[in-house]
């Protein structure tokens, strides 16, 4: 099986020793996204709502670079510092991804990288 490393400038540059993402046959493992604006490296700050929304935003496109679309997803993993977002991650996502929706796992952490609020990764199937 062939891996490809998938990158865009229209998501921001990886901040460490990883790829935005790796394609592996027919699967496609997107990293992690925080709310990075792609232009200036800095997070989106302030409104929880426009976090999430930029961090959609950088999957699509990172999906997109990989020939695909958040509609491939099969797996969502969302992690979050206040477990109360959950239900405004729960609206915007179903703007980005249609029935079918993939699986997901939502999870609480202390921290994230950056100091953001919400951090969300992705698996798409494009087979």
């Amino acid at each position: 099986m062939s891996r490809q490393i998938i990158q865009t400038n229209r998501a921001p540059q990886a901040i460490g020793p990883y790829s935005q993402a790796v394609r592996a046959g027919d699967t496609v493992y997107l990293s992690g996204q925080i709310p990075l604006d792609p232009e200036t490296m800095q997070l989106v700050t302030g409104d929880i709502e426009a976090e999430i929304r930029r961090v959609f935003e950088n999957l699509k496109a990172v999906a997109e670079a990989a020939g695909g679309s958040l509609a491939n997803a099969v797996k969502v993993n969302v992690f979050l510092t206040d477990l109360s977002h959950f239900t405004k991650v729960n609206d915007i996502m179903a703007t980005y991804c249609t029935a079918p929706f993939p699986a997901r796992a939502a999870v609480g952490v202390s921290q994230l990288p950056r100091g953001a609020r919400v951090e969300i990764e992705a698996v798409l199937f494009l087979g």
